[in-house]
C-alpha cells in the first residue's frame, strides 16, 4: 500500500514544473532522486506514467488518473496541515537565521506580512552564512535563509533569489572596469571569511588577478558598513574608492545619486540566495507555510 505522500508530491511537482530539473530545485532534492521518484511510482502500478520529451514532459493515460488522484489527496492533506498549523500557532514562535545581506536588505521587505501570515512573531537572526547554518544543525533556529553554496549534509535546499556583486564608488565610474585596472582603485573589503570576499576572490582567481595585490584602505564586516565608508570616502578623481557589493544593497542610494556602479568587464560575478531547513523537518506543515511564504514574495532588483 502506498502510504508514502512525498513520492506523489514530487509526482506532482514534476507535472507543476513539467520538468525533472526544475522539479529538482523546487523540491530542494537531486534530479536523480526525483527521477528513482517516478520510477518507483511507476513500477508500484505496473505502468508508465510520465513520457520525457526535449521541450518537457507528458502524462500517460495512467499519468492524468494519478495525477487527478493525487490532487485530491493533496487538497486534502493541505485541509489537515491548516488544522494543524491553527493548533500550534498558539504558542509558536519561528526562528529565522539569515545572512546579512537577506536579513538586512531583503527580509525586511516581507517581514510584517510574514508575521501576519502565521499569525505569531518571527524572530531573526543575522549572522555570516556559516555560523547561521551551524544554527540550523544545532536546531536554534527553525529556516536559513542563506547566500552562496550550501555545503552540509541533511538539509533540504531551495534555491531561491539571484543575486550579483557589482562595483560600487561614491564617484561615476566607467560602465565597464577592465580586470588590469582594478589593482589601480582604493578598496573597502570584508573580512576574509565572509562569503562576499570568498566570492570575489575566486572569480578574480579565475582572471589571474590576486586579491592580496588590492590597494586595501578598509575591511569591515558587513555590508553596511562596506556602503558608509564607500560613501563617505574621500572623492578622489584620480583614485577612486571601489568596493564589490551586493545589488540589493545600494538600490536606495543608487537612486538618490550617493552611489554608482559599474562591472568588471567580460564578467558578472552572481550567486544565489537559498532557502534550507532539516531534512527530519521536510513534512512540517508550518516549515512549508513559512518557505512557501519568503519564496513566493521575493524582492527584485
Amino acid at each position: 500500500m502506498l502510504k508514502d505522500f512525498a513520492k506523489l508530491e514530487t509526482f506532482l511537482t514534476v507535472v507543476k514544473e513539467k520538468s525533472f530539473s526544475k522539479a529538482s530545485k523546487k523540491l530542494g532534492i537531486s534530479q536523480p532522486a526525483v527521477t528513482q521518484q517516478i520510477k518507483w511510482l511507476e513500477e508500484y502500478l505496473d505502468n508508465k506514467i510520465v513520457e520525457r520529451k526535449k521541450n518537457g514532459i507528458t502524462l500517460t493515460n495512467t499519468g492524468e488518473e494519478l495525477y487527478r488522484v493525487a490532487q485530491r489527496l493533496e487538497r486534502c492533506i493541505n485541509n489537515v496541515e491548516q488544522d494543524i498549523i491553527k493548533i500550534i500557532n498558539k504558542e509558536l514562535i519561528f526562528r529565522i537565521g539569515t545572512s546579512f545581506t537577506i536579513g538586512n536588505y531583503v527580509l525586511p521587505y516581507c517581514l510584517n506580512e510574514l508575521q501576519d501570515a502565521i499569525k505569531n512573531e518571527a524572530h531573526i537572526q543575522i549572522d555570516t552564512t556559516n555560523h547561521i547554518l551551524e544554527m540550523l544543525l544545532a536546531k536554534k533556529i527553525d529556516l536559513a535563509l542563506v547566500e552562496g553554496p550550501v555545503l552540509v549534509d541533511g538539509v533540504i535546499i531551495k534555491q531561491w533569489l539571484e543575486d550579483e556583486l557589482v562595483l560600487v564608488s561614491n564617484m561615476p565610474l566607467p560602465r565597464y572596469i577592465k580586470p588590469e585596472n582594478l589593482e589601480k582603485y582604493h578598496w573597502v573589503c570584508r573580512e576574509e571569511d565572509s562569503h562576499t570576499r570568498k566570492l570575489a576572490t575566486e572569480y578574480f582567481a579565475k582572471m589571474d588577478i590576486e586579491c592580496r595585490n588590492f590597494n586595501i584602505v578598509a575591511t569591515v564586516s558587513s555590508q553596511t558598513a562596506v556602503k558608509n565608508t564607500i560613501i563617505n570616502a574621500k572623492k578622489d578623481k584620480a583614485t577612486p574608492t571601489l568596493s564589490l557589493m551586493s545589488k540589493f544593497v545600494i538600490q536606495e542610494e543608487l537612486s538618490k545619486g550617493l552611489l554608482y556602479m559599474s562591472q568588471v568587464k567580460g564578467v558578472k560575478i552572481k550567486r544565489h540566495f537559498s532557502v534550507v531547513y532539516l531534512k527530519e523537518r521536510k513534512h512540517d506543515a508550518f516549515i512549508e507555510k513559512v518557505s512557501d511564504f519568503v519564496m513566493s514574495r521575493s524582492r527584485k532588483v
